[in-house]
């Protein structure tokens, strides 16, 4: 059967509730671990879809993996093969396909809500969800819309929180995460989040109500992955 590759960028940046998603849903996947040096793949042989998490480091750094990784992204897309990026992961989607990473106006860390968009194509991927949600977020930078790309969120401080073009969708706030890795986060970026301002929470507001909040959240991505395993080939028993 083929099976989902998911790269990791740090080793607490995982896929989180995705996996759990997965495994669910009985789609087999492959950590690709670039904080483990694991080799980026040249070929997409044997692969249903690519997915790509979070991590510290800027797309605009002069990281030897980083033009593998976008000219992976070029060829998946060339087949209709379905990719899906997390924050970093979106970013990356975004450079590959002719957009540009650049320093958001603020940074956003914490539980802030995003806006939908307007749109058929919008509607096709958001249906059921409200106006204004609550999403995780822990960002400096942000991306630009790729040419050919229908945007399908924004925030007040970030106006492109996520895009679509074809099978692949790409965020710029996370919709993968646990409670877990909300705490753990809070504990490795604690000196990032230590000028709190009102884009930027500290771990006590982070953590307020964190189960149920999570759980919304959850039910969020729900959504985007039951849409986005829809242009997964059907799993051969």
């Amino acid at each position: 059967m083929q099976e989902i590759l998911i790269f990791r960028h740090a080793p607490h940046e995982g896929p989180g509730y995705l996996a759990d998603y997965l495994d669910r849903h009985r789609r087999p996947w492959r950590l690709i671990r670039i904080d483990r040096n694991d080799p980026v793949p040249t070929s997409i042989d044997g692969v249903s879809g690519l997915v790509f998490m979070g991590g510290p480091m800027s797309v605009n750094d002069p990281l030897p993996w980083i033009p593998k990784v976008t000219e992976l992204i070029r060829k998946a897309v060339a087949v209709d093969m379905p990719v899906l990026g997390h924050c970093l992961g979106g970013q990356l989607i975004s450079k590959a396909l002719g957009g540009t990473i650049t320093k958001n106006p603020v940074k956003e860390i914490g539980w802030l809500p995003v806006s939908r968009a307007s749109g058929s194509l919008a509607d096709n991927w958001l249906d059921g969800l409200p106006a204004e949600f609550e999403v995780f977020h822990w960002h400096g930078e942000t991306f630009s819309i790729p040419p050919g790309a229908t945007r399908l969120l924004g925030s007040r401080d970030c106006a492109n929180q996520a895009f679509v073009i074809g099978k692949t969708l790409a965020f710029q706030c996370h919709i993968e995460m646990t409670s877990d890795m909300v705490r753990e986060w809070a504990r490795v970026g604690a000196d990032e989040i230590a000028p709190v301002c009102a884009t930027v929470q500290n771990p006590q507001t982070m953590t307020v109500d964190l189960d149920a909040r999570v759980r919304r959240l959850q039910a969020v991505a729900d959504k985007f992955y039951d849409r986005w395993i829809q242009g997964l080939k059907s799993p051969v028993s």
